[in-house]
């Protein structure tokens, strides 16, 4: 049987593919990265709102719930937002640093409004006739009867949207942080590799990236409240699984990013971008 029809071929075959798409499709055009700043693009849009949709998902529904699958206890979460750094890796590779700091911004004032929104909410005092599954639960009828529905369903409501000052303020910190080390590294590494070798990017970015996001966010949310000893095992497990997650999804990145080439007709390299996380595109 000829090997190149095995699938391990064929893989090999479409990541060299991508690696090498500047070079072999003349339709694709390489361009700075000032230029690709202020250029309109197809999909950039899209991949915006995925990016932030993801991120406040993740942070909203995921973070609150503690999950336990073969004996090993992890947030929720966690399944889901390592997904928002590799489309940050994409739009990155696809559009430049300078629309992915555009998207680091737009998440982190997503995250504040989230933030300001969920303390303004929980903290309204709720209506004594306020129903919501625990408030008929059966479980809870006693706890009814002696309080309210509405003081039943605050505090469960609470458990899921609340947060201490200290977790919300390390989110926002650690998701900004982590995010622009992300990009940076791996618009600095795409210009020394010349566009090859896709992983490297991806996966160098990602243990840079999350290392910062780790390294602030737990200590900042749970330190002197945990053991330091806890702090720091949660903190470096939740950095390896998020690293391995972003190695297992490398197969979708490469498909991603070659259909947004693809499509957008362009590559682009920040050879004179200002990397300065305040740094304005300029108008070309």
């Amino acid at each position: 049987m000829d090997d190149r029809s095995c699938p391990k071929w064929r893989f090999a075959r479409a990541a060299n593919a991508v690696s090498l798409w500047r070079m072999s499709d003349p339709q694709l055009s390489r361009i700075d990265g000032n230029l690709g700043a202020r250029r309109h693009f197809r999909y950039f849009d899209y991949m915006m709102a995925a990016f932030v949709g993801i991120l406040l998902l993740s942070n909203l529904i995921g973070a609150a719930k503690l999950a336990q699958v073969g004996g090993q206890t992890f947030g929720a979460g966690i399944l889901f937002f390592p997904i928002s750094y590799v489309l940050g890796d994409v739009l990155t590779e696809v559009y430049g640093y300078a629309n992915a700091r555009r998207c680091v911004w737009v998440g982190f004032f997503a995250l504040l409004f989230m933030a300001v929104m969920s303390f303004v909410v929980v903290a309204m005092p709720p209506s004594p006739d306020w129903g919501c599954a625990s408030s008929a639960d059966p479980r809870f009828a006693d706890i009814v009867a002696k309080t309210s529905k509405g003081a039943v369903c605050q505090t469960t409501y609470d458990s899921v949207f609340g947060s201490t000052w200290r977790i919300v303020a390390a989110s926002v910190i650690a998701f900004w942080a982590g995010e622009f080390v992300n990009s940076f590294v791996l618009a600095r590494m795409k210009v020394w590799t010349q566009g090859r070798w896709l992983f490297t990017r991806t996966w160098g970015s990602t243990i840079f990236g999350q290392a910062i996001d780790s390294a602030l966010f737990y200590p900042i949310a749970f330190l002197g409240t945990w053991s330091n000893r806890s702090v720091i095992t949660v903190m470096i497990t939740n950095w390896a699984f998020k690293v391995i997650w972003e190695i297992v999804l490398t197969p979708f990145t490469y498909w991603i990013v070659a259909f947004l080439k693809r499509h957008e007709g362009v590559d682009v390299y920040d050879t004179d971008t200002d990397f300065s996380p305040f740094a304005k595109a300029p108008v070309i």
